[in-house]
This record gives structure tokens, sequence and C-alpha cells, in this order.
């Protein structure tokens, strides 16, 4: 098993480059592609690692929806066809700063086991 502290470092680099990509905002999210393709990646590569994350990192934040961001990475690989980019707006709008809140907190409690 890798250590766990990695999958924080994947969590905060792929907020950062989503944060990154969106600096323009959304209708630069909206008109285009090659911005959605990378913030889709990395939101699928962010929910496969929050879903390695220790079960006793996660059950620390109970507040936080773990099955179902962990979830999402499904349809983001698998569904890609039917893909809603609204959806996808929406998580990043409403979901991810306070995800991202929630690894900081994560990474203060648990980063020197």
């Amino acid at each position: 098993m890798k250590d766990p502290r990695v999958y924080v470092i994947h969590i905060r680099d792929c907020i950062a480059r989503i944060e990154m990509y969106l600096v323009e905002g959304k209708s630069s999210f909206f008109e285009d592609l090659k911005t959605q393709d990378a913030v889709i990646r990395n939101l699928e590569v962010m929910c496969d690692s929050v879903a390695k994350l220790p079960d006793d990192w996660k059950a620390a934040h109970p507040g936080t929806d773990w099955v179902n961001i962990a979830g999402f990475r499904n349809v983001l690989a698998h569904q890609y066809l039917s893909l809603d980019v609204d959806t996808v707006w929406n998580i990043i709008e409403n979901y991810l700063p306070t995800l991202k809140q929630t690894i900081e907190l994560i990474a203060q409690e648990f980063w020197n086991e």
C-alpha cells in the first residue's frame, strides 16, 4: 500500500490545476473543450485518490460525502459521452471549495503519523 499522504498530494495537485485552468471563469470553461477535458481529467484523478484515502481519515470528516465523490470518478470515466458540463461546473463551484478545506484539515491532522 502506498503512503496515504501521496493521495493527499494528488488531491491537492488536482484541485490546484482545476483552479488554474478555471482562472478565466465560467464562460471560458463552457467555451473551451481543452479546458473541459483538463478539468474533467483532474476531477477523475482526484476522485480516484479520494477513494484511496484511509477510512479513518474520512471518518474524521463525516460531513463530506466520500462515497459520492469516489463514485463520481466512475461517471467521469465511463459516462463521458453523456457527461453534462453544467453538472461538472456545479460540482466545481459548489463542492470543490469545501473538499479543498477538508483535505487541508486532513493534511494537518494526519500528515505526521
